[in-house]
């Protein structure tokens, strides 16, 4: 695809097919299933451990990112997901939504540049509160404050300057996991102490009626024609109404988090909480990060219930069936690329190698996910 255009016709957008089947829609106004790899980031062949696998391999952070691209497109993955990544912080705390304050440092996302240069689809993120449910030190700012208007103002601005004529992107993501429900650190928005939970959900629904009215309304003042793809909801830990309801005017999408095991059932309550969530909204659903993890000789203590990379892959194959079987789901972004000593999964080794055991499987239940869904679009013309 080209990096520039003027027709808004050739930007990515969201439609339904006469049957009912949502999907994106790319720039050749072909359906289009947002298959993706999450936190993509070189500091993971940084470390003492293997930086000397980065300089022999790549040498530079360019050439690095040509091959994650190749790896992508090995891959048969369409997209460059959210591009942050884990970076330090306890394993026990990642998974902490309730208990003590989580403090999970995170990587810069990747230059501008090299998202426009890397040559496919990509996602960019817009960073409007610090209110993630990993962060230990959350910033609950007023939104209708003059101060959140400016900045609102100025980080649309500042995000979409280098992004708003690419036909790559196909749109903004907002905060990831953002505490819509009570954070671990006991910090919230002001004004919610002592409602009672009618007055608490009202009061929600109108901060984030301001919240997200603000930001998009900043978003496209600047870029009228690409895709809000809205914050990355954590789902495991629930989404409340009244956020979602006031979500619902202003995004194009509904991007949700969502980590499961690898049971049958485990995947229907992920995929039943998804259709409610969808039919609140009436928006087609991106899960926008999901993934599974093993023990291996760098991470021991990383147990699941899988042991081996071959039942990893069985997983992502069976759980992508799945996913592309619901005429809602129009987006599989996983987690994660590289292995390291943060976040401790990848599909990649410290080495740099494919775990290929698991990639092979990956390989070909991305490339059915994206025949399943051009073989719907074949069937709805005829």
């Amino acid at each position: 695809m080209s990096s520039e255009s003027t027709d808004a016709q050739s930007f990515f957008r969201v439609e339904a097919n006469e049957s009912g089947r949502w999907s994106f829609i790319d720039p050749n106004g072909e359906p289009f299933i947002s298959l993706a790899i999450n936190h993509l980031d070189d500091s993971d062949l940084r470390y003492p451990h293997n930086v000397e696998v980065f300089d022999r391999k790549y040498a530079s952070r360019k050439a690095w990112t040509k091959g994650v691209v190749r790896d992508l497109q090995d891959l048969n993955f369409n997209t460059i997901g959210w591009t942050s990544q884990y970076i330090s912080g306890g394993w026990g705390e990642a998974l902490d939504w309730f208990g003590d304050p989580v403090d999970l440092g995170h990587s810069s996302p990747w230059p501008d540049d090299h998202l426009l240069s890397a040559g496919m689809p990509y996602v960019v993120q817009i960073r409007v509160q610090e209110i993630e449910d990993w962060n230990g030190h959350p910033a609950f700012r007023d939104v209708y404050g003059e101060d959140f208007q400016k900045y609102a103002d100025w980080i649309a601005r500042r995000m979409v300057s280098d992004h708003k004529d690419s036909t790559n992107l196909i749109g903004y993501f907002l905060v990831d996991i953002p505490s819509w429900l009570p954070h671990a650190s006991g910090r919230f928005w002001p004004g919610f102490e002592g409602l009672t939970p009618e007055e608490h959900d009202k009061k929600l629904f109108d901060v984030a009626t301001q919240y997200y009215k603000t930001v998009t309304e900043a978003i496209r003042r600047y870029d009228p024609n690409h895709l809000i793809l809205g914050d990355r909801y954590n789902g495991n830990k629930g989404i409340p109404e009244a956020a979602l309801r006031a979500m619902t005017p202003y995004v194009d999408v509904l991007s949700v988090q969502y980590f499961t095991g690898k049971t049958d059932d485990e995947y229907t309550t992920m995929i039943e909480d998804l259709r409610g969530w969808h039919e609140l909204t009436g928006k087609p659903v991106v899960i926008a990060d999901i993934g599974n993890w093993v023990p291996t000789q760098m991470n021991p203590h990383r147990t699941s219930d899988m042991e081996t990379q071959a039942e990893r892959g069985g997983d992502y194959a069976n759980g992508l069936a799945k996913v592309v079987a619901e005429p809602w789901i129009i987006g599989w972004h996983w987690c994660g690329y590289i292995e390291n000593l943060g976040r401790g999964w990848g599909i990649k080794d410290p080495n740099d190698e494919f775990y290929s055991e698991m990639t092979d499987q990956v390989r070909d239940a991305n490339a059915a996910a994206q025949s399943a869904i051009a073989g719907s679009a074949e069937g709805n013309k005829s």
